[in-house]
C-alpha cells in the first residue's frame, strides 16, 4: 500500500486514500452501531427502570425489552420493586448484639423499658425512592432506621409498661407501622412499609428480676381473681336457687294455712248456726262423733261389773288383728268361726250409753245449753 511499486504494466493501482477513508468509515460505522446497541437494556418482571437524560429525569419504563439513548446523553437505574429490604433497630444480626442507644426508651409512666425491632420495606415509587433519598444508602436504610426509632418512641411514650410488656406488642407494631408510613410518605421516599416485627420487649437488665417479680405477682392476682370469680359463681346460682324454693314452699304453705283456717272457720260458721237451732242436739251429736272418733283407735274393753254382768274377757284385739290378717286358701274355712265367738256384744252399747249419759251430763255442764 503506502511506499509500494506501481504494479507492472504502466496501470495505475487505487488511490491509497481512498482505501483509508473506506476503513475509517466502516470502524465508525461498527462502533456507532456498538454505541447505538449499548442502549439496549431488559427490565425484569419484577422491575422498573427509571431512564435519566443528561442526570434529570426523563421517564420510567416497564418490563420487557427497552431502549435509551447511549450514554453520555441518558442512562438507565434499574429498581427492583418486590425486594423486601429490611432494618434493625436496637440490636445487629442477633438480640444478643444489643445497641442500648437505640433501644432503650420511656413509657407513659416513666418507665425504662428496652425494645428490639425489625421492619421491613419495599420500593412503591422508584422514581421518589431513587431522586428523593438523600442518604449514603442507596436503599434509604439510613433514613428509614431513623424514621423507625422516631416512630417506636412515640408509640411506646405513649402506652404504659405493662400494656407494652404483655398484651400490647401487636398493637405497638400496628401503630409504629402506621406512624413509620406516615413519615416516609412526608419525606416522598417512595418506600411501603410492610411489616414491624417486635422481635423483644424487655425491662433493663438492671432491673430484670424486680419485673419479673411484679409480672408473677400479677399474674397470681389474676389467678386467685379467676377461683373466687368461679366459687361465686358456683355458690351464688344455687343460693338464689334455694331461697326461691324457700319463698315458693313459704308461699304454699301460706295458701295452706290459709285455705285451712278458712275451712275450719267456714265449718265453725255453720256448725254455730245449725247449734243456735238446737243446741242439746247438736251437743250430744258433737259428743257422740268425738267418742266415736276417739273409741276407733283403742284396742281396750271396758266391763261394768257392777251391774252384776258376769263377761267374760275376750281378746278383741288379737281376734281384730287376725280378721283383718289376710288368710291363706286352704285356712279360710278354719278362720271362719272366731268372728261369731263374741256372744256379749249386745251389752257394750249399754255401757257405752252408760258411758254417753254421764259425759253427756258433763258435756251439758261444760256448754251450759239450755233443755
Amino acid at each position: 500500500m503506502l511506499g509500494a511499486r506501481p504494479p507492472a504494466g504502466g496501470q495505475p493501482g487505487p488511490q491509497p486514500q481512498a482505501a483509508f477513508k473506506g476503513g475509517a468509515i466502516a470502524v465508525v460505522g461498527v462502533l456507532a452501531a456498538l454505541w447505538l446497541g449499548s442502549g439496549f437494556y431488559v427490565v425484569d418482571a419484577k422491575e422498573q427502570g427509571v431512564v435519566l437524560r443528561m442526570g434529570s429525569f426523563s421517564r420510567v419504563t416497564d418490563p420487557g425489552l427497552q431502549w435509551h439513548a447511549p450514554y453520555p446523553f441518558e442512562k438507565v437505574e434499574i429498581v427492583n420493586l418486590t425486594e423486601l429490604r429490611s432494618v434493625e433497630v436496637g440490636y445487629r444480626s442477633n438480640a444478643k448484639n444489643k445497641v442500648p442507644e437505640e433501644s432503650l426508651m420511656l413509657t407513659a409512666d416513666q418507665n425504662i423499658i428496652d425494645v428490639q425491632l425489625s421492619v421491613q420495606y419495599d420500593v412503591k415509587d422508584p422514581k421518589a425512592f431513587l431522586f428523593n433519598n438523600a442518604a449514603a444508602d442507596h436503599n434509604a436504610n439510613d433514613i428509614v432506621k431513623q424514621a423507625t426509632e422516631t416512630a417506636i418512641r412515640e408509640v411506646v411514650g405513649r402506652n404504659k409498661v405493662d400494656f407494652v410488656l404483655n398484651e400490647g406488642r401487636s398493637q405497638i407494631a400496628a401503630d409504629a407501622q402506621k406512624v413509620i408510613q406516615d413519615i416516609l410518605d412526608r419525606y416522598g421516599l417512595g418506600v411501603r412499609i410492610a411489616k414491624v416485627n417486635i422481635n423483644a420487649v424487655q425491662p433493663p437488665e438492671q432491673v430484670l428480676a424486680a419485673f419479673d417479680d411484679a409480672v408473677k405477682a400479677g399474674q397470681d392476682k389474676d389467678k386467685l381473681r379467676n377461683e373466687g370469680l368461679a366459687y361465686a359463681n358456683d355458690v351464688v346460682p344455687r343460693a338464689k336457687g334455694m331461697a326461691a324454693r324457700l319463698e315458693q314452699e313459704a308461699e304454699a304453705y301460706q295458701q295452706k294455712v290459709v285455705a285451712e283456717a278458712e275451712g275450719d272457720a267456714s265449718r265453725f260458721k255453720q256448725v254455730l248456726s245449725e247449734y243456735n237451732k238446737a243446741p242439746k242436739v247438736m251437743r250430744d251429736r258433737l259428743y257422740l262423733d268425738m267418742m266415736q272418733q276417739v273409741m276407733s283407735a283403742t284396742s281396750k274393753v271396758i266391763v261394768d261389773q257392777k251391774g252384776g254382768n258376769s263377761l267374760l274377757y275376750l281378746p278383741l284385739d288379737k281376734l281384730t288383728q287376725a280378721a283383718n290378717a289376710p288368710a291363706p286358701n286352704g285356712a279360710a274355712a278354719p278362720t271362719a268361726a272366731p268372728p261369731a265367738a263374741p256372744v256379749p256384744a249386745p251389752a257394750a252399747p249399754a255401757v257405752r250409753n252408760g258411758k254417753s249419759g254421764r259425759d253427756s251430763g258433763r258435756s251439758r255442764d261444760i256448754f251450759g245449753g239450755e233443755h
